[in-house]
């Protein structure tokens, strides 16, 4: 069977759950469940072993902080020998509308330091990732407070269905491909979201 290794990109203190710059995480955890694997701890990360359609699912969550990424992405993808166009990293953007997401095969880390440790770690910028919009409703020098900031209520609101989404469409990519998960799941929002 085909390995994938699916990386959920967040910071492991407790600070941080909870925090829209740990939804890559909370997606993590949500293939996971779906599938009906729980999470282990070893090098680097909080591992998660599961099958989908034939294929193997190495779900990991980096211990090494956000910024460190890499290090941990690095390993498990030499570890395990699988490639990096079967490698996926699901982690948030400011500039996603919030309740959209988008799958790409590569490109710039867009300021983002998780994706500019693994892009050093590999020496490259192409294997997919799937960004999870968090929206830019904050005032001017207020990015960080509202990336490492809770969820607001109405967010909260909204967030199961968006993370559902989102591992639908990481899943979709293990089986289907990168160009069919594309065309499934780049739209405008997720199916449910409410009207603003």
């Amino acid at each position: 069977m085909e390995k994938f290794l699916i990386a959920g990109l967040g910071n492991m203190e407790k600070a941080y759950f909870g925090t829209r710059h740990n939804v890559g995480f909370d997606v993590a955890d949500a293939i996971a469940a779906k599938l009906g694997a729980d999470f282990i701890t070893e090098n680097y990360a909080h591992t998660s072993r599961a099958a989908y359609r034939g294929r193997k699912l190495l779900i990991i969550k980096p211990v090494t902080y956000m910024n460190l990424s890499g290090k941990a992405v690095a390993y498990w993808l030499q570890k395990e020998q699988i490639p990096p166009e079967r490698l996926l990293v699901i982690l948030d953007d400011l500039n996603l509308p919030f309740g959209t997401i988008r799958l790409r095969s590569g490109g710039s880390d867009g300021g983002h330091n998780g994706l500019r440790s693994i892009q050093e770690s590999l020496q490259m910028t192409k294997y997919p990732r799937l960004r999870i919009g968090l929206g830019s409703a904050f005032a001017k020098g207020k990015q960080v407070d509202f990336v490492l900031g809770p969820w607001s209520e109405e967010e909260k609101r909204i967030l199961p269905g968006l993370l559902t989404w989102s591992a639908e469409a990481a899943l979709a990519w293990c089986f289907n491909g990168l160009q069919h998960a594309m065309n499934a799941y780049n739209k405008t929002c997720f199916p449910g979201l409410p009207e603003s």
